[in-house]
């Protein structure tokens, strides 16, 4: 019998997280597999949940929501070995896009799910984040920003309304008002980018924020990260560039670069600009600038 700890957040998917997971469930243990719920009230508490899970016997952990829930179970099992399923509940789904699963079907979700079990799960790279001056890090899968967008993330984190992408264009029109480029200082394997900047998106993955390809060509199995740069955009620029990266046209910009490294690091440069706004990755706040982004090549184990 496969022991599968499950985690649901109930509020995916504009509220549809709990019939998700209650079906997600129910296909799993027809199947004769064994389930143990270890879902919270919070995603801190699951988290512990699922570690102490983890620690005393999983074959698998399964998070059923959207690209917030996905992140939690990378933190649980990138670097262990253990395996991850991912029934893709939400309204972005960014991380089930780009690894071909399905998204809004919880039966198939499941289907994949049990092929992984069977057939082995596929490895894919996860990113290490944090301070330079500690060994502390968090992982991601998807893609770290700490630039404009980030700022527009943190907003509409805030929003209830529109749900998916439209959330974002509302949260942009909320922020450009104060918006002043920044002053950053990247440091990549092999160069270094020194300039005020509007952008500054660490990639494993293509696309964030429900569907935005802001690295067209980025690869979650080739152990690089795809770093997109973006220089000191004016207000009105934004605004001009901003609705092409629903289709990856901003990358043909004069202004913007895509680099490629296995490590990078991000500090602030405030004689150059303000003080960049607070990183987030896979839509999940993970702090202030300076900080270290590592890829792991192979770190992650997903059932598909």
């Amino acid at each position: 019998m496969i022991h599968l700890g499950v985690v649901v957040n109930p509020t995916a998917g504009k509220g549809r997280g709990t019939h998700a997971g209650r079906q997600a469930h129910d296909l799993l243990r027809a199947r004769g597999h064994k389930v143990e719920d270890l879902s919270a009230a919070t995603l801190a508490q699951a988290t512990d949940r699922a570690r102490a899970a983890a620690v005393q016997g999983l074959d698998a952990l399964v998070v059923v929501g959207g690209d917030g829930m996905a992140h939690l179970g990378v933190n649980v099992v990138a670097g262990t070995g253990l395996p991850l399923g991912i029934v893709a509940a939400g309204t972005g789904n960014d991380i089930a896009r780009t690894l071909a699963l399905p998204r809004g079907d919880v039966e198939a979700a499941v289907a994949a799910i049990e092929h992984g079990l069977f057939d082995g799960p596929r490895r894919v790279d996860a990113v290490r984040v944090g301070s330079p001056e500690h060994a502390a890090h968090e992982w991601y899968v998807g893609v770290l920003s700490c630039g404009f967008d980030a700022t527009v993330n943190a907003r509409a984190n805030e929003m209830t309304w529109p749900k998916g992408s439209g959330r974002y264009v509302r949260a942009l029109a909320a922020e450009l008002g104060r918006f002043r480029p920044y002053g950053y200082r990247v440091t990549l394997d092999d160069s270094v980018w020194e300039s005020a900047g509007s952008l500054v998106a660490v990639a494993n993955v293509p696309c964030f924020g429900g569907g935005l390809q802001i690295a067209p060509d980025a690869l979650v199995d080739d152990g690089l990260l795809d770093v997109v740069v973006a220089g000191p955009f004016s207000k009105a620029g934004i605004v001009k560039i901003f609705p092409g990266i629903y289709q990856g046209r901003h990358v043909g910009h004069p202004s913007v670069q895509i680099l490629r490294s296995r490590s990078v690091l991000i500090e602030p440069l405030t004689d150059l600009g303000p003080l960049p706004p607070v990183a987030f990755a896979d839509g999940e706040r993970i702090g202030p600038l300076p900080l270290r982004v590592t890829v792991d090549p192979g770190a992650l184990s997903i059932l598909c």
